[in-house]
Order: structure tokens, then C-alpha cells, then sequence
């Protein structure tokens, strides 16, 4: 609260931001100062699920004005390097991205960013579906690397706010019957409402027996799983669970080191894809909030003012709700 207001570069805008989710990265770094090699040595702002409006455009900016509503992609590439060029940004080594140390996120009044970074929103879509977008490109991007696709049959493993988005970006692309399963019953209860056609609660299970319920459920082995929590015996159970020739993508981030049926996996020529984040999804998900094709709104259960900032990330870290909002500016009353 004590900083200047930034000055925006030539090719950047300066921001008063509006509305900020709060991400799991967010509290983890608060109580733990670290994930895997990203340490926080200097204070660090948080916030990289935002949305805000254009206060002011550096001299090389034609595309966006004052007074413009934008939605955030929150990594940017530095330098364009091999990746850059061959459209998987997301992958390069040199990019900054808020809220990863040692980059400052946005969780703040007024931000600057790169203006080719900042996607005007339209204005049937709310600053608050503006701050969405990052999970919900998480699940664009996984759902792609997937292969999800009219008729699939997909798992989604985990129903926090990435298992849920996973699950209305299957659905958008058409696939045929998502079946969840989560230690929660309130949260497969959320992924029913979002589109979820069967939910599996967890509980004593082996990683087989897991599988074979989802194998039940759906009448068949998926062809597709997506692994959103990063518990070894949830990416177990995903391998278990895949259809032979079928793909696993892995989105939810554990320890460095698992134990994994990986021969399973082999002889069966079950894809194991990882995915970095997003790359080339806000043009889409912005294409699809305005047409209405898909709804976002339910995944925010919580909204704190920026004042009660404390409150609302210790609400996240109680695993209340699905997705805790923050309202970064107390003049502006649109939704």
C-alpha cells in the first residue's frame, strides 16, 4: 500500500485493478516461502488470477485505451526465444510471471503489465469472470494436451478449483460422460453442478480399487484422465485407471519424486503429458465466456475486500468454499 504508483513502459499499461483470485500457489508460498526451486528471499506481492481497468498506456500501446476492462495473462516472456517461436511461450526459461519469485504478482491497487498481455474483456463479461480465466485456461490447456475430444470419456481426478474447470472445459469439447472423484463431499457436490455425470468420494480405497470404480461408473476405462491433485497414489490410480492407448495428463504438482506403476503404463502405451501452466488461451476463453457457452460464476464462493486480504487467504487455506475473490478496488461497485 506504501509503494508508488508505477509508471508503465512504452509497451505496457498501467492497471487499477478490480477483482484477484486467490490461488493455492498463492497460499503456499505465504506459509511456506518456497515451491520446489522458486524462493521467496525479498517480499513479494501475490495475486495472479486478475482483472482490472486501463488507468494509463505507455507510448507504443495502440490497442488498448483508458478506461478499457482487461483480463491478465500473468506470464510473460521476456525474450523471444525458440519457444516463443514455435508458439509454446508458456516454456520459456526467461519469463516473468506474477507471483513467482522473484516477480511481484498483482494483488495490489494499481499494477503495471505488458499491454500484449492484457485482453480487453467484453462487456457482457464481468471483471470477476476476468479473473477466472487463469484456472480456467489451466483446464483449456490440459483439456487440449489431452486430446478431449466429442465422445471422450474422462476422468477428472480431484474437484478443487483446476479439477472443476478441467471439468466444464471437457464438457465444452464435447466430451460424452466426466466422472470426479475427491475426498470431498461438498466439492464433488460443486462438480456436479458444473457438469460432473458421476462422482466417486474417496476413501480408504487402494489406487486399483479406485480404478476399477471408475472403470464401473462410466461402463468403461477412460480414455482420458486428468490428474489434478499431485497425491502419488491419486497418479497411481490414474495409470491404473486409463484406458490402453489412452492419455494421462498430469496437472496437480506433489513432491518431486513419486512412485508410479510406470510399466503398467508401458505395456499398455498409456501417454503420461505433463502441462507448464497455459499458452495462446485467453483469445479462447474470452470467446467462450461472451458467447455463454460456458458458466464460470459458480466457482466463487468468497469475496473479501483487499483490506480483509489476511481473512480471505486464510479462508483458502482452510479449504472453505472453491475459489476466494478479492476485490482490489473499493470505488468501483460493477460486478
Amino acid at each position: 500500500e506504501n509503494r508508488p504508483i508505477p509508471e508503465p513502459g512504452p509497451n505496457e499499461v498501467l492497471l487499477r485493478m478490480h477483482s484477484v483470485g486467490i490461488c493455492g500457489s498463492d497460499v503456499h508460498y505465504w506459509q511456506h516461502g518456497r515451491i520446489g526451486d522458486f524462493v521467496v528471499k525479498d517480499p513479494m506481492v501475490l495475486g495472479h488470477e486478475a482483472s482490472g481497468t486501463v488507468v494509463k498506456v505507455g507510448s507504443g500501446v495502440t490497442h488498448l485505451k483508458p478506461g478499457d476492462r482487461v483480463a491478465i495473462e500473468p506470464g510473460v516472456p521476456r525474450e523471444v526465444d525458440e519457444f516463443c517461436k514455435t508458439g509454446r511461450y508458456n516454456l520459456s526459461p526467461t519469463i516473468f510471471f506474477c507471483a513467482t519469485p522473484p516477480d511481484d504478482g498483482n494483488l495490489c491497487r494499481y499494477y503495471k503489465h505488458s499491454a500484449s498481455y492484457c485482453y480487453k474483456l467484453p462487456d457482457n463479461v464481468t471483471f470477476e469472470e476476468g479473473a477466472l480465466i487463469e484456472p480456467l485456461s489451466v483446464g483449456i490447456h490440459a483439456c487440449k494436451r489431452a486430446g478431449v475430444t466429442l465422445g471422450s470419456k474422462v476422468f477428472v481426478s480431484g474437484s478443487g478449483p483446476i479439477g472443476l474447470v478441467n471439468v466444464i472445459v471437457a464438457k465444452m469439447m464435447g466430451a460424452a460422460a466426466v466422472v470426479v472423484t475427491d475426498l470431498s463431499a461438498s466439492r464433488l457436490q460443486k462438480a456436479k453442478e458444473v457438469g460432473a455425470d458421476f462422482t466417486i468420494q474417496v476413501k480408504n480405497e487402494t489406487p486399483k480399487e479406485v480404478a476399477s470404480k471408475v472403470e464401473t461408473v462410466l461402463g468403461c476405462m477412460p480414455e482420458i484422465t486428468v490428474e489434478c491433485t499431485g497425491v502419488q497414489a491419486c497418479i497411481q490410480t490414474g495409470i491404473y485407471a486409463t484406458r490402453s492407448g489412452g492419455t494421462l495428463v498430469l496437472v496437480g504438482l506433489g513432491p518431486e519424486m513419486v512412485t508410479v506403476p510406470i510399466v503398467n503404463a508401458a505395456v499398455r502405451e498409456v501417454d503420461i503429458r505433463g502441462i507448464f501452466r497455459y499458452c495462446n488461451t485467453w483469445p479462447v476463453a474470452i470467446a467462450l465466456l461472451a458467447s455463454k457457452r460456458i458458466n464460470v460464476k459458480p466457482l466463487v464462493t468468497h469475496r473479501f475486500p483487499l483490506e480483509k486480504a489476511l481473512e480471505a487467504f486464510e479462508t483458502t487455506k482452510r479449504g472453505e468454499g472453491v475459489k476466494v475473490m478479492l476485490k482490489c478496488d473499493p470505488t468501483d461497485q460493477s460486478p
